[in-house]
């Protein structure tokens, strides 16, 4: 991990968001140096281990401004409620502005000023929006903060962006992953790290996009074992960065339809009229044909365990030419598997391509990365949505 060196002594940082996770674990490291912390988040009691509530903030003289409060809804445009919404727009991108509007005043008379937006580089990718157009116009509108102030304030305030390679272990993670996702993730250390070497950097370090493990490592920093959750453990990438799909993809193009999208599009135009997702009964009707196969092996591995610990029934709308409706019923009695809707209402719904999916039963595409990547979109219970891995991980061996 990066040693403290001292620099921000004396230094006030006034940083949103910052009771738990993130904003708390760059508020401790900056505190360890002998730094005033202010911090805003969804209470005005003082903080038990940091100094000051938001009330204080405007006796203090600031120095840092980091913009960390996020508010976040992955869920498609139809299915985003208004107020949803609107506390997006107004923590991620009205809060960001009209906070660093108001700092910076005081940020001009320091000596160091430093302006830190959590959020990332913006990638034009039509993958980052389709899935969770809100959100992505949320973080995009603070990274749009640090486009424009960093070169209106340029020689006066710093003002830069950090965002994670990797998921971040946090409260939202567990509320979005369920058990089990923080063995996927890294802890809040690596990004109060790489903060902390953003922040004492000279103010002429401005205008970047900065991703957490690309900076360490140009630090110095070669062990990131001690930054996992479960070190050896294979990790999730992050939202908005271009990553390998699988080992057959090629990397994603920064800007405009990635080669997944482009061949998504093309499965969409085989779609029968109505929007018929190929032919449902000769895929039925097909018991050698690998969808059909996937879910034979499925059913045969179906246990009381399974059930008694999983207590979901998932709905599969596959598109391709093995396409149609499937299902997987881990809730009632000894659970079942098959073509067609499940007998009763389903909790989550999992919409892909048929060779997807068999890539994702088979252990070739993630089901944490398919749904990042675009190629699974899910609507209903996203802890149940992940409950799927564990048993996919035991299914591997046996398809």
């Amino acid at each position: 991990m990066l040693p403290n060196t001292g620099k921000l002594a004396g230094c006030t940082l006034f940083i949103t968001g910052a009771s738990r996770g993130i904003g708390k674990a760059i508020a401790l490291k900056a505190a360890k140096d002998g730094a005033n912390i202010v911090i805003a988040a969804k209470t005005a009691e003082p903080h038990p281990t940091l100094p000051g509530t938001i009330y204080t903030a405007a006796a203090e003289r600031i120095d840092i401004l980091v913009n960390n409060a996020s508010a976040i809804s992955l869920t498609g445009t139809l299915e985003t409620e208004t107020k949803k919404v609107n506390l997006m727009m107004d923590v991620n991108v009205r809060g960001t502005y009209l906070t660093s509007k108001t700092c910076l005043p005081h940020l001009r008379k320091s000596r160091n000023p430093h302006i830190l937006n959590l959020s990332p580089p913006m990638n034009m990718n039509p993958m980052w929006f389709k899935n969770h157009c809100a959100y992505t116009i949320s973080k995009y509108g603070m990274s749009m903060c640090v486009l424009g102030m960093a070169e209106e304030f340029r020689g006066e305030v710093a003002v830069n962006a950090l965002w994670p390679k990797t998921a971040i272990h946090t409260a939202a993670m567990d509320m979005l992953g369920g058990a089990g996702i923080e063995k996927q993730c890294r802890k809040t250390d690596i990004l109060a790290d790489a903060a902390y070497c953003i922040l004492t950097k000279p103010k002429t370090f401005t205008g970047n996009f900065i991703i957490d493990e690309v900076l360490l490592r140009e630090e110095g920093v070669k062990d990131f074992d001690v930054y996992a959750i479960a070190p050896g453990h294979p990790l999730m990438p992050d939202f908005f960065l271009d990553v390998e799909i699988d080992t057959t993809a090629m990397k994603q193009e920064r800007y405009g339809a990635s080669r997944a999208f482009k061949e998504e599009k093309k499965l969409s135009q085989h779609e029968g009229p109505g929007g018929a997702k190929g032919d449902t009964a000769s895929a039925a009707g097909k018991p050698s044909s690998p969808v059909a196969e996937t879910f034979r092996v499925i059913q045969g591995a179906m246990s009381e365990e399974y059930v008694r610990t999983t207590q979901g029934v998932f709905q599969f709308e596959l598109s391709g030419e093995e396409g149609g409706t499937w299902y997987i019923d881990l809730k009632t009695q000894g659970g079942s598997a098959g073509f067609g809707k499940p007998p009763v209402t389903a909790d989550v719904v999992m919409s892909m391509s048929s060779t997807d999916f068999v890539k994702m039963f088979t252990g070739k595409l993630k089901p944490t990365l398919a749904f990042m990547s675009g190629k699974l979109r899910i609507k209903g219970n996203m802890s149940l949505a992940i409950k799927l891995e564990k048993m996919l991980t035991q299914l591997n061996s046996k398809l």
